[in-house]
């Protein structure tokens, strides 16, 4: 049913592998691994024109926020006319709900694609333990190694049943493997992966209006629960999936302060080209203000 999220995934992973393992070799792990990461920044790239949109949105949305309050000020005990004069206000500025859900519909697609992907380049029933488990009939290891997967002949499933980051097998899990080399790759990478999380939701967070009305559960399941559970649901995900949470995660933090800097560069840029503009057409001191010619002086 989503072979039209799995196919373009395995197809942009598969590009990344080719280029590394013509430099690094077709065994190599770490072709692997950096097809992973590059992975990542190409389709967070191009998923960047839907972040700034939603950063812009949240500007404005944050901009409009006095004027909500008034509206809810306005009609305090008509709710209907309170959804319907807010909704006109956004319409009117250009926010939609869309714009928002985009970028999380879109990672969320691409972490569940990503995830079917490398988890099927190992069909047998060693998988049996991770979530979302679709494989009806088992293979075995003979049967799964000459089994191509999506857009990757059975070559490369071989390559990627081989590949290893510092001796930890890419397809490994924690729960499913825990050697001394999973357990300090995959511990190392939960923990950093947490981190990270956390520090994006901080970031998040610290950007909010203190005067608009918050919600504080879902600042602390930003803060602590989801953070929590990288470092508890991690354990049943591949090392594969692992580095891409973290590639993610890392690329979600840069991204977020790259894109609220520019955006606060246009704020400001907007705030002196406003500014000028009123003491261009203010008066003089000590020059009365003459009827008409703040209009004569548009005509001109």
């Amino acid at each position: 049913m989503l072979d039209v999220v799995y196919y373009p995934v395995s197809a942009v992973l598969w590009l990344w592998h080719t280029a590394f393992a013509a430099l690094l070799g077709n065994a190599s792990g770490l072709a692997w691994v950096l097809a992973v990461v590059f992975l990542v920044a190409t389709l967070r790239a191009a998923m960047y024109p839907l972040f700034l949109k939603q950063v812009r949105t949240q500007a404005v949305v944050k901009r409009l926020q006095p004027q909500i309050e008034a509206l809810r000020k306005r009609y305090p005990d008509d709710r209907q006319r309170q959804t319907v004069e807010i909704q006109k206000l956004h319409r009117d500025n250009g926010v939609g709900l869309l714009a928002g859900c985009l970028p999380m519909l879109g990672q969320g697609l691409v972490f569940l694609a990503l995830f079917h992907v490398l988890r099927s380049f190992d069909r047998t029933a060693a998988v049996g333990h991770l979530p979302f488990q679709a494989t009806p009939t088992p293979m075995t290891p003979e049967q799964n190694a000459q089994t191509p997967n999506y857009v990757f002949d059975a070559a490369d499933v071989q390559s990627f049943l081989h590949a290893d980051l510092f001796g930890a097998p890419l397809s490994a899990t924690l729960a499913g493997s825990p050697s001394v080399a999973v357990a300090a790759v995959a511990g190392t990478l939960m923990l950093v992966a947490a981190i990270a999380t956390h520090c994006t939701a901080r970031a998040t967070i610290a950007r909010q209006d203190p005067a608009a009305a918050q919600l504080p559960m879902l600042n602390t399941l930003s803060l602590w629960v989801f953070p929590a559970g990288a470092l508890i649901g991690g354990a049943l995900l591949p090392v594969a999936i692992l580095l891409y949470w973290v590639s993610n995660n890392a690329w979600t933090l840069a991204q977020q302060h790259l894109a609220h800097r520019h955006i606060d560069a246009e704020a400001r840029a907007a705030a002196a080209a406003s500014a000028a503009a009123r003491e261009h057409t203010a008066p003089k001191p000590g020059v009365k203000p003459q009827p008409g010619a703040k209009a004569r002086r548009g005509r001109r």
